[in-house]
């Protein structure tokens, strides 16, 4: 094969991406800080950013609990039922101000069960001034960082990368041994605004659906020797230093790389073992047409063995659409069915199979995930079992370090629309600070070009802080304990019962069950507990004086305390 035939038959300049384990991918092509990456980085931490394209409806997806007449008045064809029917919304969190409490659409307890461990956190009322509710500004204006009358030519991961290593020439520095990897990879066949750098100019590779095709191809080339006249084709002079020069260099140049460049992701890839537990593939209910298979797991999936095979891109970018909800969001027959359920399904169980992928792999805490959709929808519903395009909305975070909890309190049911509780640029923020080590002297003056580490609303008033990565030493066991335990037996010393007060903040059945000095079981009862706290009587008459246990299970409990009986 010809090389021109190669470049053109790959489509460069179109931006088709390459495509690894049948999933399409972009490979950040703006590389002149990519030399100096690894010893630069002040650490190893990698960022996975979830776009669910097309405007989530928040609302459904965090129900109010204690504005929840309100909820289901304003929106009782596409409501959530509370606390009756087979599928009612699922309590996360009694711990919090009731105000603040919020219930999962029903098939999120993947997040539910992730959110219990510490793994998961939801932002309310996220969004930026004036915010015009438009798709393709709206996801310009995330990508790009900043505000709403701003048309930035680059990404703020772009900008980041340009300020936080020093720059290398391209393309001859690139690939190296220092960084023979890609620093971001996109998922799908867009090229977006996220990852463009400015005055780089960002393409691609494609490939059909086998990661070997294109090293085929790579590999059978009939290769090329300049005989002093580059047959490819050299610009005029008059070109130099312009835009177009700039551009041509570039593709001659990835051009010649290729072959080091696609290697090296399926050599990672190989390398790499599949995952050692499964993703949801399928919806298990009733689906609408072309809902039912999950988009995520398999993107998530390749991220997982990319990650386990060693790869050391900082930035992914996975997606999942069907968002744009106007119409049928919900079944008319049942509220908790239909797309939007689907993609709650997809997304939850999706997360918690790749937080268990990488947790099998020994690199959970080196990865946190947070999603992003251009905007809210309104909080009434329309007519055709919809959501009309709105402006703030809630944001997900996951992650072994993540700050978990329920931040910002829910949006006023009397509006049409959710107002800004958080600037999502305070998020950004908070993710290069506290995730990847940025000065905030250089995310204000470089990246977002304001402060939003004090940053206020349009009637400038102080938005309130935002802390993205926990502090607690002991990670995620002092904040299961504070939300699933139990109390000391009482009275102890004991005659004829005792009493346990356990706190659980899911419902649940927990057994109990009283041992002696050698372990031998005299007594097991099983009990529901309910969420918050519940107090058990146990009856011990029949046990004779001494010292005994009291063992208790349940799916996050696993206690036993000391008994006397007199």
């Amino acid at each position: 094969m010809k090389r021109r035939q190669f470049l053109k038959k790959l489509g460069f300049a179109a931006g088709m991406p390459f495509a690894l384990s049948g999933i399409p991918i972009q490979m950040l092509a703006s590389h002149e800080p990519l030399k100096n990456l690894l010893h630069k980085s002040t650490n190893d931490n990698v960022l996975v950013i979830l776009q669910m394209h097309g405007g989530n409806d928040s609302i459904n997806t965090f129900i109010p609990i204690d504005a929840y007449d309100q909820y289901y008045s304003r929106r009782a064809n596409i409501a959530i039922p509370y606390k009756s029917g087979n599928r009612t919304l699922i309590p996360l969190d009694s711990t919090v101000d009731l105000k603040d409490q919020v219930g999962l659409h029903p098939d999120m307890t993947d997040f539910k069960a992730m959110y219990d461990q510490g793994q998961a956190a939801v932002y309310q009322g996220v969004s930026y001034p004036k915010n015009n509710g438009s798709h393709f500004r709206g996801r310009d204006i995330w990508f790009m960082g900043g505000d709403y009358d701003d048309y930035y030519s680059s990404g703020w991961i772009g900008r980041y990368l340009n300020q936080a290593y020093a720059p290398a020439a391209y393309p001859d520095d690139f690939p190296n041994s220092e960084m023979p990897d890609p620093l971001a990879l996109e998922m799908g066949n867009d090229s977006s605004l996220l990852f463009h750098q400015e005055g780089n100019i960002p393409t691609s590779i494609s490939l059909g659906n086998s990661p070997g095709q294109l090293l085929n191809q790579i590999e059978n080339l009939e290769g090329f020797a300049d005989q002093g006249i580059d047959p490819r084709g050299l610009p005029p002079e008059f070109l130099n230093g312009s835009a177009y020069k700039k551009e041509m260099d570039w593709i001659l140049g990835l051009e010649d790389k290729s072959e080091t460049y696609i290697k090296r992701l399926q050599e990672i890839y190989l390398s790499s073992s599949d995952s050692a537990n499964e993703y949801p593939e399928i919806y298990p209910f009733n689906a609408p047409s072309g809902s039912k298979r999950n988009p995520l797991s398999g993107q998530l999936k390749l991220v997982g063995r990319l990650l386990g095979g060693g790869i050391k891109t900082k930035v992914f970018l996975v997606k999942i659409g069907g968002f744009d909800t106007h119409a049928e969001q919900v079944v008319s027959t049942d509220t908790t069915m239909g797309v939007h359920a689907t993609k709650m399904y997809h997304i939850s169980a999706a997360l918690k199979a790749f937080q268990q992928d990488l947790k099998n792999r020994g690199i959970s805490d080196k990865v946190l995930t947070i999603t992003m959709s251009e905007f809210g929808r309104r909080i009434p519903s329309n007519g055709s079992y919809g959501t009309d395009h709105g402006k703030g909305g809630a944001v997900m975070l996951f992650g072994d370090k993540v700050n978990a909890g329920i931040f910002g309190t829910n949006p006023d049911m009397n509006k049409n629309n959710i107002d800004m509780q958080f600037d999502y640029r305070q998020l950004y923020s908070g993710i290069l600070h506290d995730w990847f080590g940025v000065e905030q002297s250089v995310i204000n003056q470089d990246i977002f070009f304001r402060d939003f580490f004090n940053a206020t609303d349009e009637q400038g008033n102080p938005l309130p802080e935002v802390k993205i990565i926990s502090d607690k030493i002991t990670g995620n066991k002092d904040w299961l304990v504070e939300r699933y335990n139990v109390s000391a037996p009482y009275p102890n010393p004991a005659k004829d019962h005792t009493y346990l007060s356990v706190t659980s903040n899911t419902r649940g059945v927990a057994s109990f069950q009283i041992l002696d000095h050698k372990g031998a079981v005299l007594k097991s009862v099983k009990e529901n507990l309910q969420q918050g706290k519940t107090e058990i009587k146990l009856n011990t008459d029949s046990l004779k004086q001494g010292i005994y246990y009291v063992k208790i299970d349940s799916q996050n409990i696993h206690e036993t305390k000391k008994l006397v009986i007199q």
